[in-house]
């Protein structure tokens, strides 16, 4: 060890955890069983032991969880208000392609630089939970070549970075009982890759709005269909508003599954929300994202990921701590709204080293 600092493990949740090699997307409910919400409180309120355990064993691998909690069991199991935004993800409907709403209660986003510590903290933690949680899904993402998508293009290059990356993506005095935390949307979508190759190299860029080969980005039309970086790119008044967005492929060449696990973290719930409307309704209505002729989304999901602090705090006797404060009551969101009334919106794409 050459420092102190190297003695603790990334922060469990640390949103801007370095970008990994691999990745596991865990998506559980809570059962309906008695003692099964105070199981899943207590584990989740010791998660970071759990992490200490397994990542002392390699701290280069920069092994970190990320814990989020989504509106249904939201009350139950913090014993509190939800977050201002917070709220079950609202399937997006277009005229050809829908992004579907799916269960989801707990989402466990598991990053390290190797896959055995990803499956070894699984593990552990999925012993403790026992028979209180259902696995929804399960997904392991990995690294492609220099952090591309398995269609051929550079993720995430939008990426916010420096003071950027937490202004985009942490709550703030907006909504202070959950400073700290931070919007998180997941999304699985698979690719018929034969098709998608079939294009010309020409025919991929102007549909994502970059070079295949150098991730230059393209002058968009004027008017007209719009390429997927347009439509995922929100501006409100003169501003843009910035996602993380930490994808990662997925998939079996034996099994014919391709796929990008699309996971946004943002401070304001209804960018993600604008994004995909954009994406699937189309801007104007009736465009959609090509994109989306070749990417399929299966889940769609929503969850709040609350500060370290307050996700350890969550298994305090409520007794101690006295009533709550009726400042952090539930006030809907109601973001702002564009010229033809509707939400507005997304990008499935994530850079190197979160640079841009």
């Amino acid at each position: 060890m050459t420092s102190s600092a190297r003695r603790v493990p990334i922060e469990p949740q640390a949103v801007d955890a370095p970008l990994s090699g691999t990745a596991v997307f865990l998506v559980l409910t809570v059962r309906d069983a008695v003692g099964a919400i105070d199981t899943v409180r207590s584990t989740l309120a010791g998660i970071a032991d759990v992490l200490k355990n397994v990542a002392f064993r390699d701290l280069d691998a920069a092994l970190s969880c990320t814990v989020g909690i989504g509106a249904r069991v939201w009350g139950e199991l913090t014993r509190g208000p939800a977050p201002r935004e917070l709220h079950v993800f609202p399937a997006v409907v277009g005229d050809r392609h829908t992004a579907p709403s799916t269960p989801g209660d707990v989402l466990l986003h598991i990053r390290a630089a190797r896959r055995d510590l990803c499956f070894e903290f699984e593990r552990q933690l999925l012993d403790l939970l026992g028979d209180a949680v259902e696995v929804v899904d399960e997904t392991v993402g990995f690294r492609y070549f220099d952090v591309r998508d398995l269609l051929g293009f550079v993720d995430g290059t939008a990426n916010p970075v420096g003071q950027d990356l937490p202004d985009a993506t942490l709550v703030g005095e907006e909504d202070p009982a959950f400073a700290g935390g931070s919007y998180v949307v997941v999304q699985k979508y698979t690719h018929p890759l034969d098709r998608w190759r079939a294009l010309t190299a020409e025919q991929q860029e102007a549909i994502i709005g970059r070079t295949k080969a150098d991730n230059v980005e393209l002058d968009d039309a004027e008017t007209g269909q719009k390429s997927h970086k347009t439509l995922s790119t929100i501006v409100v008044d003169g501003a843009e508003h910035d996602i993380l967005r930490d994808n990662m492929p997925f998939g079996s060449p034996a099994g014919g599954e391709f796929g990008t696990y699309f996971i946004g973290y943002a401070r304001r719930l209804w960018v993600i929300e604008r994004m995909l409307e954009r994406m699937f309704i189309g801007d104007p209505p009736g465009l959609h994202d090509r994109l989306l002729d070749f990417s399929t989304a299966r889940t769609g999901s929503v969850f709040f990921a609350p500060s370290a602090a307050f996700l350890e705090a969550m298994d305090d006797d409520p007794a101690l701590s006295g009533p709550a404060d009726p400042a952090s009551a539930v006030v809907p969101a109601t973001p702002p709204s564009t010229a033809d009334g509707s939400l507005g919106l997304g990008s499935l794409r994530t850079p190197p080293e979160r640079t841009q």
